[in-house]
């Protein structure tokens, strides 16, 4: 089974906003057996949406939209929809009492006749009830294609992604299983993972699909199985990560992609029951901000100094000056005094500190453009390394963010 995602608005196409529907979606569908056969991007003419509707008749099984649903002039979905189905519009009463509910309940004020127009749906369409919004979605089939119409916010689109479409598809259409297991590596280029595992990869079953998906300092290696037997599939793929593990055991630090390596660590320290801070230079706070996002990080993360000016350095994290003079601020003797001084300042048992010469420009430090020092203090020791990931300025702290992490995580490997 094919579906298409469709995403109308010019604020898309000028760059005003990002599209994160299209991503949402796509996972959703994935997950029930539906592959996504592409994604588009299309203005909000009306056009322009009728030769898209025409061009994905009976090309896809399922065509998703989002955006165009709102009640301003400027929304024109709903419309177009009755064009290309040959329908009229006609006011849902259940729909207009929860429109009225919220407008007048949570929002104090009457309702005015363009909210009651967020009410009006075509008399042929299946309505999906938006309990997050005003805008309800739509269903509507024409010959072997099935078209969805879901607003363009991107909590309502979730709520009928998750409560309406996906139950919907599931009970009209069968589906072939697709399982996916994504191991996640640290330290290692896709290159040379490539060439460790170039044997492993050809002798993957026919139905077994490997994708390599890098990132500044790590690598996703994606196996994806498709079949009409969800056991064997599972078992499959199963006995191939077994392979795999046997092959690149030292850079693997997780098997699912909804668990990145600051959720690791998170579960190593509350296992240990270990705390762990930041001092941040180059990395301007990154580093705090991923082990900060994980639900329950107060257990074990004690805080951050983002110690970005020279002099904070040494008023703050304690610093000293002659060091600096000496060695310079980007330097494996500062990246050590910073580590050693967010541990005794905020009592934790482990510590990270980066200080680095990130560019374009090379500020107070003396060290050459990508040069990133990155210090590990432990309960009983501290050790520093010395990178060069040279430019533009984005690379140099996206990678220094990624190695930090892993060399904390192979420091508590050694426990």
């Amino acid at each position: 089974m094919k579906a298409t995602i469709v995403t109308i608005g010019d604020e898309i196409l000028i760059g005003q906003i990002v599209d994160t529907n299209s991503s949402y979606i796509a996972k959703a569908l994935d997950k029930i057996g539906i592959a996504t056969h592409e994604m588009l991007s299309i203005s909000d003419d009306k056009e322009h949406i009728l030769n898209t509707f025409q061009k994905l008749q009976n090309e896809v099984e399922v065509v998703i939209i989002t955006g165009g649903l709102g009640p301003t002039k400027d929304d024109i979905t709903k419309k177009t929809f009755c064009d290309y189905f040959e329908d009229t519009l006609i006011e849902d009463e259940a729909v207009l009492l929860h429109v009225k509910e919220i407008i007048e309940g949570f929002y104090k004020r009457p309702i005015t006749q363009i909210n009651r127009e967020q009410a009006l749906v075509p008399t042929k369409a299946k309505v999906l009830f938006n309990k997050a919004g005003t805008a309800p979605g739509m269903w509507m089939e024409k010959e072997n294609t099935v078209f969805i119409s879901l607003p363009g916010v991107p909590f309502e689109m979730k709520y009928l992604i998750d409560n309406e479409v996906i139950p919907n598809l599931v009970q009209k259409f069968e589906r072939p299983y697709i399982v996916h297991q994504t191991i996640m590596t640290y330290g290692r280029g896709e290159s040379l993972i490539a060439e460790q595992i170039e044997a492993w990869e050809d002798n993957l079953p026919e139905f077994i699909k490997l994708a390599y998906l890098p990132s500044p300092g790590k690598v996703r290696l994606r196996l994806t199985a498709r079949g009409n037997d969800k056991e064997i599939l599972q078992n499959e793929i199963k006995k191939q990560v077994q392979l795999l593990d046997l092959l690149i055991h030292e850079i693997i630090v997780g098997y699912n992609e909804d668990e990145p390596i600051e959720v690791v660590l998170g579960k190593i320290l509350t296992e240990k029951k270990l705390t762990l801070a930041t001092a941040e230079s180059c990395t301007g706070g990154k580093i705090a901000a991923l082990m900060t996002a994980i639900p329950g990080a107060s257990n074990y993360f004690k805080g951050s100094v983002v110690s970005y000016a020279t002099q904070t350095k040494i008023d703050v994290l304690g610093v000293s000056k002659e060091v600096i003079d000496k060695y310079g601020v980007v330097s494996a003797e500062v990246a050590k005094e910073m580590a050693l001084g967010v541990q005794k300042l905020t009592k934790s048992d482990y510590a990270i500190a980066t200080t680095g010469n990130a560019g374009p420009l090379k500020g107070d430090a003396d060290a050459e453009l990508g040069a990133v020092f990155i210090a590990i203090a432990s309960p009983n020791d501290v050790f520093v390394e010395e990178f060069n990931f040279g430019q533009p300025r984005e690379k140099v702290i996206d990678r220094a963010v990624s190695k930090a992490l892993e060399l904390i995580y192979k420091e508590f490997l050694k426990k």
